[in-house]
């Protein structure tokens, strides 16, 4: 567009920066754009040691999930069922303790912090809680649920 003095205005919607190898110009600023054309890492995604440390030590939060699991499941298989399930309930409220606490935790992080955070406490608790009123001789009985059961199954 040409104004009165001859200088080209330009409409800038979104703040950019030096181009890039292709010579289109990078976007500075952290804010989504208005359509999403990939998939965003998620925040905390980085890793949790330094880049020199090995393999399993820039991963420890995930390990530290992944072998309470396994071991929830070992003592699943050895007939520990409520033990077992417990850790894995433990396990998983473990990993969004860790999610909440910590700024980078590799391949814990999935998603937005939030969206972690609240699915691995919700899952986490619902395991842990149903590992607590397995039968027989529950450690935790609610009354509601023995009668809701009492009038949807008949015999």
């Amino acid at each position: 567009m040409e104004n009165g003095g001859g200088i080209d205005e330009i409409e800038v919607r979104d703040p950019v920066s030096a181009p890039d190898a292709e010579g289109k110009p990078r976007r500075t600023t952290r804010r989504f754009p208005l359509f999403t054309r990939d998939t965003a890492r998620p925040e905390g995604g980085g890793r949790a040691a330094a880049s020199g440390a090995p393999a399993p030590a820039r991963q420890w939060p995930v390990l530290a999930v992944l072998t309470m699991t396994g071991l929830g499941l070992l003592l699943t298989a050895f007939d520990l069922f409520r033990y077992g399930t417990l850790l894995i309930g433990v396990a998983l409220l473990t990993g969004g303790v860790l999610r909440w606490l910590l700024p980078d935790v590799g391949m814990l992080a999935v998603r937005s912090r939030f969206t972690d955070i609240v699915t691995y406490g919700v899952l986490g608790l619902a395991i842990a809680l149903l590992a607590l009123m397995v039968q027989p001789n529950p450690l935790l009985v609610i009354p509601f649920l023995k009668d809701t059961l009492h009038l949807t199954v008949s015999s």
